[in-house]
C-alpha cells in the first residue's frame, strides 16, 4: 500500500509537471559543468556548481522560431539535459535530492556571446545574455520514470545538417543531485521550475537562416528554424 501510494503521488507530479511551460516560476542554469569544456578551455574546474536565472518568457516549442535580437552580433547554441522540479525543495541533501525531480526536457541554453563576454570581463550580471526572447527552445515533458540514468544520456546538436556538438551527460562535472542540494541551499525550488544542467563542447555562433537540430538519446528530438527581428 505504501509504495502503491508513492507511485500514485509520482504519477501525479509528473502529470502537473507537464505543464513546466506555463506552471515555472523560474529556470536556473548551471555554466561550466562538462569536462570538455573545462579542457578545451584550459580553465580550472569548478569547486561548485556557477549558478545563473534565466526567465521563463525565454521559452518557446518546436513550431516556433528562434528569433535573434538586432542588438546582439554573436549568439551560440548550447544543447543541454533540463530537469524539472516535481515538490518544493528547500536545504535537501544529495542522498533525497532525486525525490525532487518530475522529470526532464531536452533543451536549448542559447547565449549571447557578444553580451556575455562583455559581461564576464566587468563583472556584470549574465542576464541579457542569457535571458533574451526565445533563448530557452524546450521539449515536451520527459517524465522521470521514463529515463532510467539520466546521467548517462547522449547529447547531439547539428546546424544544417552539420553535427556540431556530441556528448553524454555521464560526463557532468556535477550530477543532478549536486546541482538540486546546493541551489536549494540559496533559494526554494519550486514545482515547474527547471534546471539546465550544462552543454559539452562544440557551443559555437548561429546566425539568420539556419536549422537548429537536437536530440537526447531515444527520449527527444527537436527542429528549429532561426530567424532575425
Amino acid at each position: 500500500m505504501v509504495q502503491l501510494t508513492h507511485l500514485l503521488r509520482m504519477a501525479s507530479r509528473s502529470k502537473d509537471a507537464a505543464n513546466f511551460l506555463t506552471d515555472g516560476k523560474k529556470i536556473v542554469g548551471v555554466a561550466l559543468n562538462y569536462m570538455d569544456v573545462v579542457k578545451a578551455r584550459n580553465v580550472p574546474v569548478p569547486t561548485e556548481p556557477l549558478v545563473f536565472l534565466k526567465p521563463t518568457s525565454s521559452y518557446i516549442q518546436e513550431g516556433q522560431s528562434i528569433v535573434l535580437p538586432k542588438v546582439f552580433t554573436k549568439v551560440a547554441y548550447e544543447v543541454e539535459l533540463g530537469v524539472v522540479i516535481g515538490k518544493p525543495c528547500k536545504n535537501v541533501s544529495k542522498a533525497d535530492a532525486m525525490s525532487y525531480v518530475a522529470g526532464y526536457c531536452l533543451a536549448l541554453d542559447l547565449t549571447a556571446q557578444c553580451n556575455l563576454g562583455a559581461a564576464r570581463a566587468a563583472g556584470h550580471p549574465w542576464t541579457l545574455g542569457k535571458g533574451f526572447d526565445t533563448s530557452t527552445p524546450v521539449s515536451k515533458f520527459i517524465p522521470a520514470d521514463q529515463v532510467n540514468d539520466p546521467h548517462n544520456l547522449p547529447l547531439w546538436l547539428t546546424v544544417n545538417g552539420d553535427v556540431k556538438q556530441k556528448g553524454c551527460t555521464a560526463d557532468l562535472i556535477f550530477k543532478v543531485p549536486d546541482i538540486i542540494s546546493y541551489v536549494s541551499k540559496f533559494m526554494t525550488l519550486e514545482p515547474n521550475d527547471l534546471i539546465l544542467t550544462g552543454t559539452p563542447n562544440g557551443s559555437d555562433a548561429f546566425k539568420e537562416g539556419d536549422v537548429i537540430e537536437c536530440g537526447m538519446a531515444e527520449l527527444a528530438k527537436f527542429k528549429f528554424q532561426v530567424c532575425g527581428e
